[in-house]
């Protein structure tokens, strides 16, 4: 893998998708709720079924991305400024929360849901998330090199995000009340929220300034 990118930009690029992806979310939340209503197992179509969505949406997000830098350089330089303030805002947005996570309850018919119901809600959650697709565009730039071949540096990126992703739902699934208890306590997710926010304004001010 660091033959198609810069192995300093993976040491950035693991720790900040992970922070952001372990960080309660819609989709780490509905993992817990129902890992913890029909178990692990089955919670897993879900899992598959969300994946699919981030992988899309991250595969239109890098593909994009890399259109406009290697057609548009000009509009890309330009993009940069504005996707690093974009991060920035969030960061900032992520330490200014009072961090305690709202957890929904998942209804009645979750348990009596199917493989394929389970998949498509998992999907529908990842794509129907429009600060989802705006995260993608403006957090993966800074880790894309026009010196290096873009189709294994997307299929890279796109593994990686995959991979983070898929632990942290399994972990979410998996901890049920003990994770629940845990993310209850404001002062814990405010925590895991001021690193997740710092990180991305640390990635913000270098996509600007890079």
């Amino acid at each position: 893998m660091s033959a198609y990118i810069d192995p300093a930009i993976l040491a950035l690029f693991i720790p900040t998708f992970f922070f952001v992806s372990v960080t309660p979310g819609m989709c780490m939340t509905l993992s817990m709720t129902l890992g913890m209503s029909i178990g692990v197992r089955r919670t897993l179509h879900m899992m598959w079924g969300e994946l699919i969505g981030v992988g899309l949406v991250s595969v239109l997000s890098v593909v994009g991305v890399a259109a406009v830098m290697l057609n548009y350089p000009g509009l890309f330089s330009l993009f940069k400024y504005v996707g690093g303030a974009y991060l920035i805002w969030l960061g900032i947005q992520m330490w200014r929360s009072r961090g305690k996570m709202a957890i929904s309850e998942v209804g009645e018919g979750a348990t009596q849901s199917g493989a394929l119901t389970l998949a498509m809600q998992g999907f529908i959650t990842a794509i129907a998330n429009p600060k989802g697709w705006a995260f993608m565009i403006s957090l993966l730039p800074p880790f894309i090199s026009t010196s290096r071949p873009m189709g294994p540096q997307i299929a890279a990126l796109v593994g990686l995000i995959l991979i983070i992703e898929f632990s942290c739902l399994v972990l979410y699934a998996s901890g049920g009340r003990t994770l629940r208890h845990f993310l209850a306590k404001s002062g814990n997710v405010r925590l895991m929220n001021r690193i997740a926010g710092s990180l991305m304004m640390g990635v913000g001010v270098w996509l600007a300034l890079g």
